[in-house]
């Protein structure tokens, strides 16, 4: 019984020690493949308001921006046509309002819609976050709210 005993705590505090030097992943960045760098540059800067980091590469092919305190966004210049991707694969970022971010998008003719695809439109979820949903130069969804999580 003794031995059983032992063979479990072992057993145990062996499971309790592994999943705690388990290590976790952290986001990094997340990269999209363009056909204009330029364009996706002035969307994700100049919509958006991201701003830039220095990329180690300096050959005209990459933007780096930031996304987060510890995250980046990757824009790789190089992509041979723009594709259709689904609304569900989509980035999302926080704006402080969504109605005042509306008005940017609208002043550069820029679409959006809601949860349900009603174009200018925008959803409330039922914890009173509001989103919509937009897509860059390059066809990559993207939903805007403003969740102060």
């Amino acid at each position: 019984m003794k031995k059983i005993y032992l063979l479990l705590t072992t057993i145990l505090f062996a499971g309790a020690a592994f999943s705690q030097s388990k290590p976790k992943a952290a986001l990094n960045h997340t990269a999209i493949f363009v056909v204009n760098l330029q364009k996706a540059g002035f969307f994700y800067k100049d919509i958006l308001g991201l701003d830039t980091v220095p990329e180690p590469f300096h050959d005209g092919k990459h933007i780096w921006l930031r996304t987060g305190e510890h995250t980046m966004l990757h824009i790789i210049q190089g992509a041979p046509s723009v594709k259709e991707y689904y609304v569900n694969q989509h980035t999302c970022f926080s704006v402080p309002s969504v109605q005042a971010f509306t008005q940017v998008l609208a002043k550069n003719h820029i679409a959006w819609q809601d949860v349900n695809g009603v174009k200018s439109a925008i959803t409330t979820r039922v914890d009173g976050v509001h989103q919509i949903w937009l897509q860059d130069p390059d066809g990559y969804w993207l939903e805007i709210n403003d969740d102060k999580f």
